[in-house]
């Protein structure tokens, strides 16, 4: 750039060390020439001061980004005037313009250069600037807030989704719930039916048996159960069930079927072997008289007399029952049979 007129450059010596630069009025030469107002730029006017601070400026500029490549280069310049504060420069409110125009307007103008008229389009473009700024400012605000406004919509839509989302969840599993207790409830009640109606069944089965079978005798105390233990018994144990009665109470066949054994047995007396169509045996012990010793029988004949013959300690029946050469309890095989004993 080159310096404004009535501005000198001094070369200083290119040999010599690189040190602090310090003007000084040896260094420093008078401004020669009048002070001339150069050519408005921007709404500014700038005079040869204001030019000759930013050839300084390019200079310092220049020898920042060259300093290794350049020689040294020294810069005088003159005295400058106090500069006046950004607001004082800008104009500041239109009551201060007016005050300073009214008071020291030339002061201002002859201390910076600036001419009155200068001063009114600063202040206005000062003016300008900060309601740009303030605009900007606005604008801003309110970008964020309808950024905030967004989120907050965005955040209420999506924890109404998850709401709903967990409503048709609890509604699911309360389906299920309510559809698990009904299939439960119903296989309860299904059940329930299935065992009624086996119990129904059994009760028919077991009256129907009832005209098919018959108690072993009448008037009797039960005295000695199936399995009970002893040394009364061979075995150890009970094999049959005891029937107490009189001497001569009629033996009736349980059920329809053949003799296949009459006669003395040791231990058991005068016994009774009844066969039924299932093959299972009756044995009719410590009788007193046999009145069928062969030959088919129905349920309910007399086949023979309550006695005490064999090992007894007084008379009574006892009733074994046998299949496949094992004994059962009577007492159960009788109430499967629809007896009640």
């Amino acid at each position: 750039m080159p310096a404004p007129e009535g501005t000198e450059i001094q070369e200083p010596p290119t040999a010599g060390a690189w040190g602090e630069w310090n003007p000084t009025e040896d260094s420093v030469r008078p401004v020669r020439g009048k002070h001339r107002v150069a050519k408005q730029r921007g709404g500014l006017a700038r005079s040869s001061t204001v030019l000759g601070v930013g050839v300084i400026a390019a200079v310092g500029a220049g020898g920042i980004a060259t300093a290794q490549d350049r020689p040294q280069v020294a810069i005088s310049m003159p005295s400058l005037p106090d500069m006046p504060e950004l607001p004082e420069l800008l104009g500041g409110d239109a009551s201060d313009a007016k005050a300073r125009n009214a008071d020291g307007g030339g002061a201002a103008a002859a201390r910076t250069g600036i001419i009155p008229q200068q001063a009114d389009r600063s202040a206005d473009a000062g003016e300008v600037l900060r309601n740009r700024i303030l605009q900007q400012a606005e604008s801003q605000q309110d970008a964020a807030e309808a950024q905030i406004r967004a989120e907050a919509e965005r955040a209420a839509q999506a924890a109404a989704a998850q709401e709903a989302k967990d409503k048709l969840e609890a509604a699911r599993k309360e389906a299920e719930a309510a559809a698990a207790k009904a299939e439960e409830k119903a296989a309860q009640e299904a059940k329930a039916a299935e065992e009624a109606a086996k119990a129904k069944a059994e009760q028919e089965r077991i009256a129907k048996l009832a005209g098919s079978y018959s108690l072993p005798t009448s008037a009797y105390t039960l005295t000695s159960h199936y399995g009970q233990a002893g040394s009364m018994w061979s075995s150890g144990h009970h094999t049959g069930l005891d029937f107490a009665a009189p001497t001569g109470t009629p033996a009736k066949a349980v059920g329809a079927g053949k003799i296949t054994s009459a006669g003395w047995s040791g231990a058991y007396g005068y016994r009774i072997v009844l066969e039924l169509e299932d093959g299972t045996e009756i044995w009719y012990c410590h009788l007193s008289s046999m009145s069928v010793t062969s030959g088919s029988v129905g349920a309910g004949d007399t086949i023979g007399r309550v006695g005490a013959t064999g090992n007894v300690t007084g008379p009574h029946l006892h009733l074994e029952v046998r299949k496949g050469g094992s004994t059962m309890d009577p007492l159960a095989w009788l109430n499967s049979k629809g007896l009640n004993v």
